[in-house]
Order: structure tokens, then C-alpha cells, then sequence
């Protein structure tokens, strides 16, 4: 056991003395998708139970403890309804908040068990790609009938970029980033290039709500009914890029799965599953049920920009393990981000005719 993994583990045993919870931990399992730096173990305890744990100690704790709440009061207002189970549970304090532990360098937080039902295929045929864009969208419905009572977040898609921005222009961004400066200009000219579409969309006024953002086939599961193409969404579970943002920002990792690559173990953020049949089946079965406007299909490029921009270069350093960094971090600054100017998102306008 390395030095890091003996700090998360220490965090964690640490965080369930602290919690103050009668039950023993009996054994404690790795969990994690050996993807992220983040940490996920289960925690078998002495009653036959077991909760889950995440430890971090990239970003924020205090925006992890904010992104905490929100989620907190987002499960409070589903419930009752169809999604009241839908999304894993942390473990509350006696005062019924989200219990983060934090020592000043490492936070971990608790989640109840959750039950998992069945996982989608590898590659979807069109009949569940249908079914997806339908389930996809009754989740975006009820996010958005609830958004009204979720506090504003601290950070938006706009401030992460306008952060951006501004370290790349910063003396010692070529350290920060590991890019030489024709990489760093290239970037930077993205970034203002998104900043410009939020501008002049009126992005600021549109309806934000809880989005989800990695749909990866691996972090939820579905319940079958008569057949494989009749299922509805059972239960979801990490949240490692949760925001409170338009809907759009889910639409490209729903492209992935919708896409006729199927899942994949060794993958680039690629713009071709935006572009495929298959995503346009999704994107009307999407339509019936939650309309979309033209102005949201146009702007899925800057949501897919943005995703580049925020989840690869700004923050990946410190979120994804560094040999899946250096992997992405090249893709994107080399192949797709050069190739996204080029990228015409108007023949999906036939889905909002």
C-alpha cells in the first residue's frame, strides 16, 4: 500500500470515528474506478450492512461540501416521486445535513447503499437509444420543475472559464498546464471563444438545473420491463462533476452512450458521437418529451467545448490519474479542439423542425 492510498484510508477510518456511528467497520474494500484520483471503498460494518465512502483531496472542500448539499436538497425534493430513489443518499449529521468530514487537506463523505438494477449494454441497439433519450429526458423534466428551490451554486460554466482564461495568460501557465505557448494560445482562443457564446446566446438567462454530466454506463443502472428496449432509469451513483448548469451540458457523454462505438476501456473525448444517427434518434426521442430549441442544439458545440476546456485542461490534471491525463490533456488540445471549429451541428436541427 502506497503512501496515498494509506492517507485515503486513514481519512476515511478517521471520518467514520469522527461520524460517531455505533456499528464497527469489519473490513473496507477498494472500490474505485482506478480512472480518477478520487477514492471509493465500501465499508462493510458489523451489523451485515455497508455504506460507501468517496475520499478527495483535489478542488474545493468547500465547494465538494456545497456540491454536497445541493445534492442533499435535490433528493429531498424528488422524493415521493418517480426519482425519489433514484440517486444514492449521503449520510446525514443529527441536524439532517450531508456529513463531510475534513481535516484541512482530505474530505470524505458517506453514501448509503444503493440498489443497483441492470446495466445497459456496451453498444445500445436504436430501439434502447430511443428508450434512453426518453428516460433522459423525464429526469431533466423533474430536475427542472425543481430547480426553482435549489440555491444558486458558488461556481457556473462561465466563472470556471473566465478562470481559465485567466491562468492562461498567467507567466507560469506553461508549468500549470504543461503546454508550450502555440498550445496555451490555442486554448486560451478557445476559451473566449465559448465565453463569446455564452455572451451572445443570453446562456446566463436560460434554465439551469441539476445535471449529472458523466452518464458513463458504469455509474447507473435501469430496470427491464417486457423486453431490452422497455426499461426505465432504477438508481445513479458518483457524482464527481454534479452542477447546477443547463441541460445541455449532459448531451455529450449521452452522445457516448447512444453512440455506435459502445463503451469502450480505452477511450477519447472525441465530437464523432455528436454526430452519428444514433445520437439524432436519441435527441427526438429526447424532443417528444422535454422539447428542445434550436438555440440549445446549436450551442451542444459549445457545451462540448467547454467540457474540453473544464473537465481536460482546466481541471484534469488533478482529477484524472496522470497517465489518462496526458492521454486526454493530447487529444484535446491536438486533435480535437483544432477540429472543433469545423464541427456543423445544423443537421441536427431537423430534431426541433
Amino acid at each position: 500500500m502506497d503512501d496515498l492510498e494509506l492517507r485515503h484510508r486513514r481519512a476515511v477510518e478517521q471520518a467514520w470515528a469522527d461520524f460517531d456511528d455505533p456499528r464497527d467497520v469489519t473490513g473496507i474494500e477498494e472500490r474505485s474506478a482506478m480512472v480518477s484520483t478520487n477514492r471509493v471503498y465500501r465499508l462493510v460494518l458489523a451489523d451485515g450492512t455497508s455504506v460507501f465512502a468517496k475520499s478527495s483531496n483535489y478542488g474545493s472542500f468547500f465547494l465538494f461540501a456545497e456540491d454536497h448539499d445541493r445534492l442533499d436538497r435535490v433528493n429531498r425534493l424528488l422524493a415521493g416521486g418517480r426519482y425519489g430513489d433514484f440517486l444514492a443518499n449521503a449520510l446525514h449529521t443529527a441536524d439532517g445535513r450531508p456529513y463531510v468530514w475534513y481535516d484541512g487537506e482530505t474530505w470524505v463523505v458517506f453514501y448509503a447503499e444503493i440498489a443497483i438494477g441492470h446495466g445497459l449494454p456496451r453498444r445500445l441497439s436504436d430501439a434502447q437509444v430511443q428508450r434512453l433519450g426518453h428516460e433522459l429526458a423525464s429526469f431533466h423534466l423533474a430536475c427542472a420543475e425543481i430547480a426553482p428551490q435549489i440555491p444558486p451554486p458558488s461556481k457556473t460554466a462561465k466563472s470556471d472559464a473566465v478562470n481559465l482564461y485567466e491562468r492562461l495568460a498567467s507567466r507560469n501557465a506553461h508549468d500549470e498546464f504543461g503546454l508550450d505557448q502555440s498550445r496555451i494560445d490555442l486554448v486560451r482562443r478557445h476559451t473566449h471563444r465559448f465565453l463569446m457564446a455564452v455572451h451572445e446566446s443570453g446562456y446566463d438567462t436560460w434554465t439551469k438545473m441539476p445535471v449529472l454530466i458523466d452518464w458513463n454506463l458504469g455509474n447507473f443502472s435501469v430496470q427491464y420491463g417486457e423486453d431490452d428496449a422497455d426499461f426505465t432509469l432504477f438508481s445513479r451513483w458518483d457524482y464527481d462533476w454534479f452542477r447546477i448548469e443547463s441541460r445541455l451540458l449532459d448531451f455529450y457523454f449521452l452522445s457516448r452512450v447512444s453512440s455506435s462505438t459502445g463503451d469502450r476501456s480505452v477511450w477519447t473525448y472525441g465530437s464523432h458521437t455528436l454526430l452519428e444517427p444514433r445520437f439524432r434518434l436519441f435527441l427526438d426521442a429526447y424532443h417528444q418529451v422535454f422539447p428542445l430549441t434550436a438555440d440549445e442544439v446549436l450551442f451542444l458545440k459549445e457545451a462540448y467545448r467547454f467540457f474540453l476546456l473544464n473537465y481536460v485542461v482546466r481541471e484534469g490534471r488533478h482529477f484524472f490519474r496522470y497517465e489518462f491525463w496526458q492521454h486526454l490533456m493530447h487529444d484535446a488540445v491536438d486533435v480535437q479542439l483544432p477540429e472543433l471549429d469545423a464541427l456543423d451541428l445544423t443537421s441536427l436541427l431537423s430534431v426541433v423542425d
